[in-house]
């Protein structure tokens, strides 16, 4: 695996005595730029007792990489495989785990941005260009905020049984709280840091990251989000065949391609304004998925989960149940959005790094960081068509 850059090289200055995640310009002895970032300025102290508001994210200015540039008409590596899963994932167009290595659903998100847009649906030639011009610096440079010691659990248990003793799912470890936080999984985090700075981190320490915004798991509240005039009237089409979910403004129009015309020019492909975020999914195992036209029903933050081992089994509820706690180790991830047919929702997942392989017991699961997005896109009332 290739390493970017190593964190012993690092000049970061750690904060000064009360403050959280300092934004503290670094100097590399090396020919690339990295940016620092820290958190926004949510108010921690309203869920975690003791914190104090971190101060804005700020980026330096970023210089001219260091890895050649790839030709635009084809699938970037390097610097430009970073780059352009950034830029998809900010564009809410979900390219899976952010690592550099664009596979099955980065080539989903560039034909989603392409319908978008009216491009070609393979043409790379667009959306790498415009992932150049708004991600000049893929990497950035983390600090590891005060308060994730509220949120990580070394001792997590496996088992079912222990788990309802405890008061939050939380993250077993500071890397897998890192990891997560910027799209991207420990094996990655790994790569760009090494393995014993990977695995020893500790509060106020520097972690290279891809430079994306935030997964701020500490915003998040046991609440119940509602219905919305504009939000609620939104259509969702989850294609379990390519594993993405599609969120349009409506149900989605036919897409009516013209022929190319007798002077040869190409095809034309209208925009389709309609489309605004695809997210790579998870869905339930063939006997379960219950395909049709539901309603969306419930949208609840940092759910307790049911554990039912009959209605994992068989699809029927049973008498024996235990309630999982909420957090972003629960299996259903942080946020549940329940559909008209019982016991079916979209939700996050403890293991983002299995979102398109791993099958549920008939949910759709979404990466954590894509799921919670899902309440600024759809409200209760959306229709969701699993297909």
């Amino acid at each position: 695996m290739r390493r970017f850059l190593c964190p012993l090289l690092l000049a970061a200055a750690l904060p000064a005595s009360g403050q959280q995640n300092p934004v503290q310009p670094v100097s590399l002895p090396v020919p690339r730029a990295v940016p620092v970032i820290g958190d926004d300025g949510m108010d921690a102290s309203k869920q975690i007792p003791g914190a104090t508001a971190p101060p804005p994210i700020e980026r330096t200015k970023p210089l001219e990489t260091f890895s050649p540039p790839t030709p635009l008409d084809v699938k970037p590596t390097g610097d430009d495989a970073l780059r352009l899963q950034i830029f998809l994932d900010e564009a809410n167009f979900g390219p899976g785990v952010i690592d550099g290595k664009p596979g099955h659903f980065t080539e989903l998100a560039v034909a989603s941005w392409n319908e978008v847009n009216g491009y070609p649906i393979r043409d790379w030639v667009k959306v790498n260009t415009a992932a150049r011009k708004a991600v000049p610096n893929p990497l950035a440079v983390a600090v590891v905020p005060d308060f994730v010691k509220a949120w990580v659990d070394p001792d997590l248990p496996t088992k079912k049984s222990l788990q309802v003793k405890k008061k939050r799912m939380n993250y077993r470890s500071i890397a897998e709280f890192m990891a997560e936080r910027f799209h991207c999984d420990v094996a990655w985090l790994t790569t760009l840091n090494g393995s014993a700075n990977t695995n020893n981190l500790k509060p106020r320490d520097s972690v290279i990251v891809p430079n994306i915004t935030p997964f701020y798991i500490e915003k998040l509240g046991e609440i119940r989000h509602q219905a919305d005039p504009a939000l609620s009237q939104r259509h969702v089409v989850v294609d379990t065949k390519i594993n993405q979910a599609r969120i349009f403004e409506a149900a989605p129009a036919a897409l009516i391609v013209t022929e190319a015309d007798a002077t040869g020019n190409a095809p034309v492909i209208p925009a389709n304004r309609g489309l605004i975020a695809s997210f790579p999914i998870t869905p339930g195992q063939p006997q379960f998925i219950k395909f049709g036209t539901w309603e969306l029903r419930s949208m609840v933050e940092l759910p307790y989960w049911r554990y039912d081992p009959l209605l994992l089994d068989t699809g029927k509820r049973g008498s024996d149940s235990l309630n999982i706690p909420p957090g972003p180790n629960s299996p259903v991830g942080v946020i549940w959005n329940g559909l008209s047919k019982a016991g079916i929702g979209l939700h996050g997942t403890s293991n983002p790094e299995t979102i398109g392989r791993a099958r549920s017991h008939g949910c759709i699961r979404l990466a954590n960081w894509d799921a919670i997005r899902l309440p600024n896109l759809i409200r209760p009332g959306t229709t969701v068509e699993i297909r």
